[in-house]
């Protein structure tokens, strides 16, 4: 359904997919700016994860499993980058402005993951969702907030908390670092 509808959207309007900004087209100025925004948060969020209390990451998986979930979130990314930045944040943007679209697009992205994971700490997704607003937003497409999108799924592999401390131990942690 997110890769259908958006097409069918498209060709029931007689309108090129291209214009809500579907596309792959990357320049290199533009990925270079998306490495970066990957890189500095992956970066902090691997720093966290690691000390992340009681449990210990990266995890280790057997290969099968590893590249089942990878190619998984390679395919989750492309899929929901074509719903959520390609068709509905440029269908928002028509109405709102640009950073209305963006948040907003972002809370249906992260209210849609409760699906997914039924803890509510997944709402997190939220802000990388603005991450790929925002890049999809400058660059025009979805080629950039993809590669981001796959590399925070391929970094969630081994580096996403699935235990879900108290939150007063949470914060001793955090504090700890300080």
């Amino acid at each position: 359904m997110m890769v259908s509808v958006p097409f069918l959207w498209c060709r029931r309007r007689g309108e090129d997919p291209e214009e809500y900004g579907i596309s792959w087209r990357v320049s290199r100025h533009n990925f270079a700016e998306c490495f970066v925004a990957t890189v500095v948060i992956l970066a902090s969020l691997t720093v966290i994860s690691l000390n992340w209390p009681g449990e210990y990451l990266p995890r280790r998986l057997p290969m099968r499993n590893a590249l089942d979930l990878a190619s998984s979130g390679i395919a989750a990314a492309v899929i929901e980058e074509i719903f959520f930045r390609g068709w509905l944040q440029p269908m928002f943007r028509k109405t709102m402005g640009a950073v209305a679209s963006i948040v907003l697009t972002s809370a249906i992205f992260a209210a849609s993951h409760v699906f997914v994971a039924r803890a509510v700490f997944i709402f997190a997704v939220f802000f990388p969702g603005c991450v790929m607003g925002i890049l999809r937003e400058r660059h025009g497409n979805i080629a950039t907030s993809t590669l981001f999108h796959a590399s925070g799924n391929l970094w969630a592999v081994w580096f996403v908390p699935l235990n879900f401390p108290a939150l007063q131990e949470l914060i001793g942690k955090l504090s700890s670092w300080g």
